[in-house]
């Protein structure tokens, strides 16, 4: 495959995703979502940090979270309904350059001698307390996670497009509601981690009823002369 191919293969993905609400009965096979949730596994993060976790619902833990959902969460209602999956993206709270999650993430990448970890670990201070402004702000450092968790988000919305499946990035909710509702299903432990969004996956019913639209480009690209 040339480097042409792949950019029209791109280009075609890109012109397929839209926002889709509304699914047809059609399952993703678990191998295809496997395949889009390796690249949220995969994606980049800041300081390499993976202060996320996506929790995966197939239709029968849709259908048993939908009603406690839809009271809370009116931008995901027409999905709950009809997506084939669901993904809530999670982030990682008071992931502090003194935590126990920045030590092993250090590890994790090979930073296991004491001096190279405590060096790594004396630039994060710096970067969380004197770039970033963040280090003793705890609803902060939950923005600063659950921003990159948008990495992964449109990560795998643009492999599923690329095997022609639709989905739509869902923020449409209560937040404080929807943590409270994860909580008493065991889902999350609300003192480490709180939902940053939710992503439906399925197979369009039918096309939008309106096209989608941009500003133009040049009013969103500057090339700098």
């Amino acid at each position: 495959m040339t480097k042409e191919n792949i950019k029209e293969q791109i280009r075609q993905a890109f012109d397929h995703r839209v926002a889709v609400r509304v699914y047809n009965e059609d399952e993703i096979s678990h191998e295809d979502m496997e395949t889009i949730l390796d690249t949220a596994w995969l994606s980049p993060s800041s300081v390499g940090l993976e202060g996320w976790r996506f929790v995966v619902l197939d239709r029968t833990h849709i259908a048993d979270l939908a009603p406690k959902l839809k009271e809370v969460a009116w931008g995901a209602a027409p999905q709950l309904d009809t997506a084939s999956h669901f993904v809530l993206l999670l982030a990682e709270k008071n992931a502090r350059y003194d935590s126990q999650t920045m030590k092993q993430s250090l590890i994790r990448r090979g930073f296991t001698e004491k001096t190279d970890l405590e060096s790594r670990l004396e630039r994060y201070r710096s970067f969380q307390e004197q770039d970033m402004k963040i280090a003793d702000n705890p609803r902060a450092l939950f923005d600063w996670t659950a921003k990159q968790t948008y990495i992964a988000l449109g990560n795998m919305m643009t492999a599923a497009s690329l095997m022609g499946i639709d989905s739509c990035p869902i923020e449409g909710f209560n937040y404080d509601e929807v943590n409270t509702i994860l909580a008493q299903e065991d889902i999350i432990d609300p003192s480490k981690e709180g939902i940053a969004s939710m992503v439906s996956f399925g197979y369009r019913l039918k096309d939008p009823k309106h096209p989608r639209s941009r500003k133009p480009r040049q009013e969103v690209i500057t090339w700098l002369d």
